[in-house]
């Protein structure tokens, strides 16, 4: 959920500074890039020099930049919209005051106010401060301008106190923020299966038929898939590409048969079914159990149908969502409403080789989205990635419809 955003941590004037070298550290593990500001009381807490070596980026304290004889600013402008994500941690009292009426005397507080993106605060102050009304209202406030508070917990406090107060801890306020990011994700509680890739039907231990599919449209669903929220199971023909998302199972298959079996075993458990494989038509009648000796000028091979994978997840479909693909040379659009229909499909994704760019071998693709009312959306030649998002934005559009 984090991987790749861009987190602004604000560091206010609390004793709970000092745990910010751990979330900082943790928040780059989690894949983001972290940039620090800090009040001018926070830095008695907590070492700038710490955390700007830790973030590799400096940790900013002022508005004033003094670098040798030169003095530039530090823009509040710019970091708030670098920002995907501003946490406040610890947020004192003091500060969430200044944070709900718009005072504006700090670049942490400028930066919040001119700040485009969620905004998360851990509140951490001693029980009676907690507790006061003017805090209680000024958590109030700030979740009434959309800002998302991260529960303080019970515990001994620096005064000796022991209740409320107490900053949520640095693993918890970053499962806090994953799983607040996650429930807001259109396919969150989803589960999709996706095929992708070749299929290799072997004709003698070291030859085999098959056809150009690197696997990368089926690949990149995958990770789209994930980074909407769902728990996603990759059915993979052979290809040298690799899953990133920790959210993806990828299940490695080798011939039409395997993938078969594979995604049947996930289907019943599957709200939404892409089958991105292009699965080989036929396989040969009989595998020869050594190589084939090159002693004749020509060579016969008997085919037999593969059992046709979309078909059979049609015929036995429930409530899943499924989606084909077809690629086409001729008639086209007439050939994929035809599939469409004969498969029992909510939707079929076309693509055609007569358009260059699209279809195997490439990073591009220029698809057609046509779903079971006959409603066609075409899109121009785009990044596989690109596309994998605009078919997942279609399957949304008509889930959630």
């Amino acid at each position: 959920m984090l991987a790749g955003k861009h987190i602004l941590l604000g560091i206010t004037g609390g004793i709970a500074a000092y745990k910010t070298t751990f979330l900082v550290r943790l928040l780059i593990k989690a894949g983001a890039e972290v940039r620090v500001l800090l009040t001018e009381s926070a830095s008695s807490f907590v070492s700038p020099l710490t955390l700007a070596t830790l973030s590799k980026h400096p940790a900013l304290t002022d508005f004033v930049k003094q670098e040798g004889n030169s003095t530039d600013w530090n823009n509040h402008v710019a970091l708030g919209l670098w920002a995907d994500i501003m946490l406040i941690a610890p947020a004192t009292a003091h500060t969430l005051s200044k944070m709900a009426s718009g005072n504006c005397d700090s670049l942490l507080l400028a930066t919040y106010l001119s700040a485009k993106c969620p905004v998360y605060f851990a509140p951490a102050m001693d029980l009676d401060m907690y507790k006061h009304p003017s805090t209680q209202a000024s958590f109030e406030k700030l979740k009434a301008y959309g800002n998302v508070m991260i529960p303080a917990t019970s515990g001994e406090l620096a005064s000796g106190l022991h209740g409320e107060g107490r900053m949520a801890e640095p693993e918890d306020i970053v499962d806090f923020i994953i799983n607040n990011i996650r429930g807001s994700l259109p396919l969150n509680g989803k589960k999709v299966l996706i095929t992708a890739g070749p299929t290799h039907e072997a004709i003698d231990p070291v030859r085999f038929i098959g056809n150009h599919s690197t696997g990368l449209m089926g690949y990149e669903l995958a990770e789209a898939a994930a980074r909407l929220g769902a728990e996603v199971v990759l059915v993979s023909g052979p290809s040298h590409l690799t899953v990133k998302h920790p959210s993806i199972e990828c299940i490695k298959v080798v011939s039409a048969d395997e993938m078969y079996e594979a995604t049947h075993r996930a289907y019943d458990d599957s709200d939404i079914v892409i089958c991105a494989a292009a699965v080989a038509d036929y396989k040969p009648k009989t595998i020869a159990n050594q190589k084939l000796k090159k002693s004749t000028s020509e060579l016969s091979i008997s085919l037999v149908k593969n059992k046709d994978i979309l078909l059979s997840l049609g015929e036995k479909k429930k409530n899943q969502f499924l989606v084909g693909f077809a690629l086409e040379t001729e008639n086209e659009i007439e050939n994929a409403k035809g599939k469409l229909k004969r498969k029992r499909l909510d939707a079929i994704v076309l693509n055609s080789l007569n358009d260059t760019g699209a279809g195997f071998g490439h990073k591009t693709n220029k698809i057609r989205f046509i779903d079971k009312n006959l409603n066609i959306q075409a899109f121009k030649l785009k990044t596989k990635a690109a596309v994998a998002s605009d078919i997942l934005n279609e399957i949304i559009g008509r889930i959630y419809a």
